[in-house]
């Protein structure tokens, strides 16, 4: 876990709003029975004041809640492993998800007080097509300082599901591939070394 803690740390000395705010990209579908009524960005403004109210309450538990209801986390957690996601074995796969979430939790918890989020609100949404839909957003934090987000939602059976987001011009979830892909090169190229290392 050092290595991944490290790794981190640099990263927070540059990017530390953009990694909280990244948060978000995990969250997936509602699954009311009236998602199928909703456009994307009227679920996008669900799911981020959902995701204010988490931090509001604060804490490691109120972000792992969030993620574990909404969190797209086959299809985010498999990308972030890249070509390593072939050798780690499926009956791994529940313990290597359940130490992501935790992770990022505990990240989330740990910066959030450093960068409060005053509002979430949807501003736009694209025409969309079969890779998705755009849905555009403000995100403005209690120091006034704004950061513009783009969401990637796709349709999911019956409700959507949030894929990546775009903050400055950087997808999010690439953040997170490479965390994850450069600590298993480091590591004998071995994918069962940072779930190990995600579940202390």
């Amino acid at each position: 876990m050092r290595g991944l803690d490290t790794q981190m740390t640099i990263w927070t000395r540059t990017r530390s709003a953009c990694w909280l705010i990244a948060i978000m990209v995990c969250v997936a579908a509602l699954t009311t029975t009236n998602a199928r009524a909703e456009s994307p960005a009227a679920y996008m403004q669900g799911v981020q004041n959902e995701l204010l109210a988490a931090q509001r309450t604060g804490g490691v538990v109120a972000f792992s809640d969030v993620l574990r209801k909404h969190m797209d986390v086959p299809n985010i957690g498999l990308t972030a492993l890249g070509p390593h996601a072939r050798t780690l074995p499926k009956a791994e796969r529940p313990s290597y998800y359940n130490g992501m979430i935790n992770f990022i939790a505990k990240y989330a918890a740990k910066t959030a007080p450093e960068y409060p989020v005053a509002s979430a609100v949807v501003v736009g949404q694209g025409p969309g097509d079969a890779g998705g839909t755009n849905v555009d957003a403000r995100i403005t934090l209690r120091s006034g300082a704004t950061y513009d987000i783009r969401w990637l939602v796709m349709k999911s059976g019956s409700g959507y599901k949030v894929r990546d987001a775009q903050v400055v011009g950087f997808w999010m979830t690439s953040f997170l591939d490479d965390l994850f892909q450069n600590y298993i090169t480091e590591n004998g190229n071995n994918p069962r070394a940072l779930v190990l290392a995600l579940s202390r």
